[in-house]
């Protein structure tokens, strides 16, 4: 009856017990994080056309985005900043770029001392690298690169 079930549990308590601990020692190794793994937010700057989407869709309105226009009429991005003090990193903003310029990343150390210093501006610290060139990889050809190094 009642004894049943709680005999069960610690049945299944004393079997994890003695399995093999698989305990990561953290800042000296750094954990293995799967392919499609959420951390932060990465900003492709050439590829963003300032179209706003992402600040719209946001539903905490956490992305301030500042354009201008350029000499052919078209909508150049002079400013990107996400308060991520208040981000529920649901990744609406994600979802809803048109050209794939905002991506997650693997930066999952984002903990510091003070809100400031969590807000990222990501087009304040861009600097332009030949991979931004590149079309970007999915994910499958990523797994293939991880699985071959």
């Amino acid at each position: 009856m009642f004894g049943r079930g709680l005999i069960k549990g610690l049945g299944i308590t004393l079997g994890h017990l003695f399995e093999k601990k698989i305990t990561e020692q953290y800042p000296e190794e750094r954990p293995v994080l799967p392919a499609r793994f959420k951390g932060s937010f990465t900003l492709k700057v050439p590829k963003c056309i300032a179209c706003g989407l992402c600040a719209n869709t946001c539903p905490n309105s956490v992305i301030k985005i500042e354009s201008e226009k350029d000499e052919n009429n078209k909508k150049k991005l002079t400013g990107y900043k996400m308060m991520a003090e208040r981000c529920l990193y649901c990744g609406f903003c994600v979802e809803a770029c048109p050209t794939k310029a905002l991506m997650w990343n693997h930066d999952y150390e984002r903990a510091k001392f003070s809100r400031e210093e969590v807000n990222l501006d990501l087009f304040g610290s861009y600097v332009p690298s030949p991979e931004d060139d590149q079309p970007a990889k999915s994910a499958k050809e990523d797994e293939e690169s991880a699985q071959a190094s």
